[in-house]
């Protein structure tokens, strides 16, 4: 063999005697078979087998493992974002003359896709109110294919009844696909709770560390991992081995950090309720939120995001109120170790009026800094919010 040869292939090392707590990076496009008969039935080698790299290499199949044994599914598969898993399963699920049903309270870039993405294309979408709970039997009839849920609400924190929901559906046949990106599997389980997919953005809590997006869909059926298999395939999606790896690591961390923000949230809701001038509180731990009860059925704890309505008095002296943040940072996602602040305005997405809709909701994700300076910042802002 020369040299340059010898540049080329790697020579093969024992591994006997390694052992690593840490899951190695498989990085791979192409992907060797032994002759040319494997070649031949690459085809054949099922859900879990290796043909080529964008659909899969053995670090991602950790990582779907691990998602799977969480959810109480029976696959899961990766997707480079949170929007990207809640597309994969409406273009699996829907076809021309069918219908979605979407909450009012959706993420609003799910509206964008419904309304332009999917309506051209002749697939039909209803909005309905998040509370509606049994009562969305009403709104089902014979295109209804998929009903999808995001509890607790974008922004809104309303949290929705999944398992009155699930049954409703069920009776007639209808698919539902949940959001359970606040929540994770570690507070709630959708698929135990009726729904057909559980989706959930990795680039929150699951990779906790705000320097990777990635998204992913747990199923407890298997035609429905073999439809989201040929639906990626035929759109060409696949995720990075490397992103999956810090998304490996923040997973580990997820059960410690989840509980913290959660039990400070919680904290700093019921504070922020009792102080004068606030405005409305929105936290699922609240019995003034809507959908507090159901939460308290279904939920085992909370996470680290919730929202204000600011009082429109107040509005003018946002921008000065902001600028006095030391601590919280301002900008858009949540879940990272950096809590967040966002100022946010749903008038234009929403369809149900609803009073808070016309005031500007401040988003504020709780991170991982000292409660107390994260506390001093919140009354720093509320206190620059109050008129002279």
């Amino acid at each position: 063999m020369r040299d340059l040869t010898k540049t080329v292939i790697h020579p093969e090392v024992s591994h006997d005697g390694f052992s690593s707590l840490s899951v190695p990076t498989a990085r791979a496009s192409t992907i060797l078979f032994r002759d040319a008969e494997e070649y031949a039935t690459r085809g054949q080698r099922g859900l879990d087998g290796y043909s080529y790299g964008l659909h899969g290499t053995p670090t991602s199949r950790t990582l779907e493992a691990q998602l799977t044994d969480l959810e109480g599914g029976v696959r899961t598969v990766l997707v480079p974002s949170g929007q990207a898993a809640i597309t994969v399963i409406m273009l699996t699920v829907l076809m021309p003359g069918d219908t979605v049903l979407i909450p009012d309270n959706v993420y609003p870039p799910v509206t964008g896709f419904c309304a332009n993405y999917l309506a051209p294309r002749g697939i039909n979408f209803r909005v309905y109110d998040p509370m509606a709970g049994e009562q969305i039997s009403d709104l089902f009839d014979a295109t209804t294919k998929l009903v999808w849920v995001e509890s607790p609400g974008s922004t809104t924190m309303e949290v929705q009844d999944i398992p009155a929901i699930s049954k409703a559906a069920k009776a007639r046949g209808i698919l539902v696909g949940c959001d359970n990106t606040w929540a994770t599997p570690l507070l709630f389980k959708p698929l135990e709770n009726g729904a057909d997919f559980s989706m959930h953005a990795l680039s929150k809590y699951a990779g906790g560390h705000s320097d990777l997006l990635m998204g992913s869909i747990t199923v407890s059926d298997l035609d429905l991992r073999r439809r989201l298999r040929d639906t990626m395939r035929m759109i060409g999606l696949g995720v990075s081995p490397d992103d999956v790896t810090l998304t490996l690591r923040g997973l580990e961390t997820m059960g410690v950090r989840l509980a913290h923000v959660g039990k400070v949230s919680i904290e700093f809701a019921e504070r922020l309720a009792q102080m004068p001038g606030v405005g409305t509180v929105l936290h699922p731990a609240l019995p003034s939120c809507p959908g507090h009860d159901i939460w308290k059925r279904d939920y085992s704890g909370a996470s680290g995001l919730f929202s204000v309505v600011l009082p429109v008095s107040g509005e003018p002296l946002l921008a000065g109120a902001l600028a006095k943040l030391k601590t919280f940072a301002i900008g858009s996602s949540f879940g990272g170790t950096r809590s967040l602040i966002a100022p946010m305005s749903v008038k234009s997405f929403r369809t149900i009026a609803a009073a808070q809709n016309e005031s500007t909701i401040l988003r504020i994700s709780v991170g991982l800094e000292d409660p107390q300076d994260l506390w001093a910042d919140l009354a720093a802002f509320f206190e620059a919010m109050l008129p002279a």
